[in-house]
């Protein structure tokens, strides 16, 4: 949920590109004899951070047995400090929680990523300042000081907005905080960053700190990208299809279910994760589940427009060097029918 992390995800997607060597096996392993009784797979799911309300289907999938009725013993683990999105276009994972921006950008150089569904419908993430700021529109940035984590599409994604709401862009002063998050930045200087509202807002208000937010996907329909989503690469989508039917099926069955059932997914999500701020959870799952599938005909399901629209934007603002083919890099074919 750290937005600065899903930002250096974007940086280093060259190293995606580098030593796309198959490590993850050969599916046919873990077959067993005809009319014998198959165990459990063992695979991994990375999440991108550590974990939170964004994570909670899969916490979910696995402890309600989803997984298992599936065939799968799935692994859940942190990144630390490997880059998910390498070690699933390398193969050695054969899932990860990404983002649409970077798997686009990855793309661009020549990684093997695909998205196989969308954690959330609807981009939640936005500027945001505290309310004592008085910042309730992008045309008030101007002559203010943004907090940038040094992310690629920070710059012309703020540029954007401003122009939009008929604001001056070159006016905003931009300092880099580094690893600083939201009130950190905001007591030292800075009037506004850009935040997940589901985590970070909520935690204002719970702080008594209350923030104003301007989302992104309200300036320009080109900006309601999906992040997070579930990636895997096209050697997984080709060789071991079954495997990733399956991880979808549960992991479908496990957003549904915290969809429906906040409260008691925020405590499997605590359970797993008992040094999460408890309260903070409970808020953010009660915020987040509706928005799992929002307007979505079922859980995971991605709209070409919206990455035909975002990889366009991400070339005219000179972040992508070269056109993506945005209908190689993702797909819904994995997707459960009945959501």
């Amino acid at each position: 949920m750290k937005l600065h992390h899903a930002l250096a995800t974007l940086t280093t997607a060259s190293l995606l590109v580098a030593g796309l060597v198959s490590c993850g096996g050969d599916p046919s392993d873990q077959t067993t004899a005809e009319g014998s009784a198959a165990p459990l797979r063992k695979i991994q799911v990375s999440l991108d951070w550590t974990p939170n309300t964004n994570h909670t289907g899969l916490y979910v999938a696995k402890a309600k047995g989803f997984y298992a009725k599936h065939g799968l013993d799935v692994e859940i683990i942190q990144p630390g400090d490997a880059d998910p999105s390498a070690l699933v276009a390398a193969d050695k994972v054969p899932f990860a929680v990404g983002y649409q921006e970077a798997l686009t950008q990855a793309r661009s150089q020549g990684a093997p990523l695909v998205s196989i569904a969308a954690i959330i419908q609807h981009n939640t993430s936005g500027f945001a300042s505290p309310k004592d700021r008085a910042l309730t529109s992008p045309a008030q940035y101007a002559g203010k000081t943004y907090g940038s984590f040094g992310g690629p599409i920070e710059e012309p994604l703020l540029k954007t907005i401003v122009k939009a709401d008929g604001g001056d862009p070159a006016t905003i002063k931009t300092v880099s905080v580094g690893n600083a998050d939201f009130f950190a930045a905001t007591k030292k200087g800075i009037d506004f960053t850009w935040i997940f509202y589901a985590w970070t807002g909520i935690e204002a208000e719970l702080r008594g700190e209350p923030v104003n937010i301007q989302y992104v996907k309200d300036y320009d329909k080109a900006l309601d990208f999906y992040t997070p989503i579930l990636i895997t690469n096209e050697t997984r989508i080709s060789k071991d299809p079954e495997l990733v039917k399956q991880f979808l099926a549960a992991t479908s069955e496990g957003y549904t279910y915290a969809a429906a059932n906040a409260a008691e997914s925020a405590d499997i999500l605590l359970a797993a994760a008992p040094d999460l701020d408890a309260e903070l959870v409970k808020k953010s799952q009660e915020w987040l589940s509706p928005r799992y599938q929002d307007d979505a005909p079922r859980w995971g399901q991605q709209n070409p427009q919206i990455w035909s629209d975002f990889s366009a934007w991400l070339f005219q603002q000179k972040v992508l060097t070269v056109e993506v083919d945005s209908a190689k890099a993702f797909t819904n074919d994995f997707l459960p029918a009945n959501g």
